[in-house]
C-alpha cells in the first residue's frame, strides 16, 4: 500500500507531466479496451449544450472519422490540452472544431489527436436530450458561423418559462 502511495505522489510532483496528461492517458487506456468512460467536464466553452459540471460519456472511435456535428474529445496538438468541442467542418480526415461559446475555431484536428466521441451528456443525474441528436448538424452550422448564441438567446427567453413548467 505504501509503495502505491509513494508512486502516485512521485507522479503528481513531476513538473514535466500535467494533470491533463494523466487524464488523457487514463481515458485513452479505458477506450482502448473498447469501453466507454464517463467524466465530469469543467468549463463553459460548450454551453448551453454541455455545461460546467455536466457528466459526459466518451465512447471509443470507430474506424471512421467523426462526422460534421459530432462532439469529440481530443488533445489540442499545439496547446497540449484535453478539450471537448464540436466538429464544425470536415476537411479530408481532419476536423475543424469549435466550442459553442468560442469566437474562433481550435483549428484542424487530425484523427491521431482525437480520443473519442461524446455520446451522452448528463446534468444533475438526468440525460440532456438536446445537442447530440439530429439537431447537431444545425448547431454545428450555426456555431461555425458564430450565429448560434445570437439566435439561441432570444428563442430561449421565449421557451424557458414553458420548459420550467414541464420540468417541475
Amino acid at each position: 500500500m505504501t509503495q502505491y502511495s509513494d508512486h502516485v505522489t512521485d507522479l503528481t510532483q513531476s513538473s514535466s507531466l500535467s494533470p491533463d496528461h494523466f487524464l488523457v492517458e487514463l481515458v485513452k487506456e479505458v477506450l482502448s479496451k473498447r469501453v466507454e468512460c464517463r467524466l465530469q467536464v469543467k468549463g463553459f466553452s460548450m454551453s448551453p449544450f454541455i455545461k460546467d459540471s455536466d457528466v459526459v460519456k466518451i465512447s471509443p472511435m470507430s474506424d471512421s472519422a467523426p462526422e460534421f456535428g459530432d462532439v469529440i474529445a481530443f488533445v489540442h496538438p499545439k496547446a497540449d490540452k484535453f478539450i471537448i468541442h464540436r466538429v464544425v467542418r470536415k476537411i479530408g480526415d481532419a476536423c475543424l472544431v469549435k466550442g459553442e461559446n468560442a469566437l474562433e475555431p481550435d483549428g484542424l484536428i487530425e484523427r491521431k489527436h482525437i480520443i473519442g466521441i461524446i455520446t451522452r451528456v448528463e446534468r444533475k443525474g438526468k440525460k440532456v436530450f438536446f445537442g447530440l441528436g439530429p439537431e447537431r448538424f444545425l448547431i454545428a452550422l450555426l456555431t461555425r458561423t458564430n450565429l448560434l448564441l445570437p439566435i439561441l438567446r432570444p428563442v430561449w427567453k421565449i421557451f424557458r418559462p414553458v420548459v420550467r413548467i414541464f420540468l417541475k
